[in-house]
């Protein structure tokens, strides 16, 4: 009879073919501790990054490493591609959009040379981060080898 009161369960999706880890197992307390948001973690096997939901680009840093983007209906994700790579100032990675765009999940928003940020970077494991404003209930995390577009989590 209330059914209409129901939270809509809501998809996140991969951003790269890769192996889904628990976030704790990242190595920087920033992500493991979980201070900027709940969520997984991506070790990537491919060098483009899509959109792990539809919306809006809210965020890519200047240098390219990550990238934010907020549903129409209170959920923003964030995409942190591998670790201290704000220290490689751009190099290895590519942006395809910008901010302010619309995408579809699904759609590339940066390709990355892996090799490159394997080589120079502390970690190529990526965040995939439910932001701290969101409005979560509880998040269901699917750990296991993905493809780009499976579902690696729910949020209701």
């Amino acid at each position: 009879m209330f059914g209409f009161l129901k939270r809509k369960v809501r998809e996140i999706y991969s951003p790269a073919d890769g192996q889904v880890v628990a976030l704790e197992s990242v190595d920087d307390e920033v992500f493991s501790q979980k201070l900027v948001g709940d969520g997984v973690a991506l070790i990537p096997m491919s060098d483009v990054f899509t959109a792990p939901i539809e919306g809006t680009v809210t965020k890519i840093f200047s240098t390219n490493h990550a990238y934010s983007i907020k549903s129409p209906k209170d959920l923003e994700v964030m995409v942190h591609i591998g670790l201290e790579t704000v220290a490689l100032e751009g190099k290895g990675f590519e942006r395809l959009v910008n901010e302010g765009d619309e995408v579809k999940a699904g759609d590339p928003i940066i390709r990355v040379d892996l090799a490159y940020i394997r080589e120079h970077a502390k970690d190529i494991i990526t965040p995939v981060i439910i932001s701290e404003g969101s409005d979560v209930k509880s998040i269901e995390k699917r750990l296991s080898i993905v493809k780009t577009q499976d579902m690696i989590m729910e949020v209701n």
